[in-house]
Parts: structure tokens; sequence; C-alpha cells
């Protein structure tokens, strides 16, 4: 996957829609990462995590532009969480993701 340059992601807020940035280490380049909602057990959404060319340099994040606002869980792998993050109406969440996966932390 190529990068994206500053602009090229259109993000729907307002109203009850927010959106999400989770931030990674370029080691996580291609890697898709899953969300859900807490309180829903239907499917999860997937982005893939890019190099993303800025004003102030590059970065890699996953971006979910269009999140209906409520609490969401952030999967490490297939059962592991991340963590969660409460995404808002109108604004733009961010979550970094751990340097290592929460199973292993003391």
């Amino acid at each position: 996957m190529g990068p994206s340059e500053s602009g090229s992601v259109v993000l729907d807020l307002g109203g009850d829609s927010g959106a999400l940035i989770i931030y990674t280490g370029r080691e996580l380049h291609g890697r898709e990462i899953e969300i859900s909602r807490v309180d829903d057990d239907g499917p999860r959404t997937h982005s893939a995590v890019r190099e993303r060319h800025v004003r102030d340099g590059v970065f890699h994040s996953a971006v979910y532009p269009d999140l209906e606002a409520g609490l969401y869980t952030v999967w490490w792998d297939d059962s592991t969480p991340a963590g969660a993050i409460s995404v808002t109406g109108g604004a733009v969440a961010e979550f970094v993701w751990p340097p290592s996966s929460p199973s292993t932390v003391s």
C-alpha cells in the first residue's frame, strides 16, 4: 500500500458521526486493525495501517472516517483487546497502539 498524502482522507464528522485515528509504528504498515462497538456483537470494522505524509512529517495510522458515536474496542488480534476508545459525534478520537500485547503486560 502506497502512502497517503495530506488531505487525501475525508472524515464525515457531525451530529452522531465521528472518526477514529489509530497511531502505530511503521512496523505495522499494511496490517489491518479491527474495531467493534462495545455494545454490539455485530461484525468488526477494519482499516489498514498506511504511511501518512502530512505537513509536519510522516506517521503511520489506520483511519476510520465515519463511525457512529459510542465506545469501541480496538482489537490486538482476533481475541485480545488492545484497548477501548470513545468516539464522539463531530470529533476525531485518537488511539495510540500499545508497544506490546496487552496480554503480556504485567
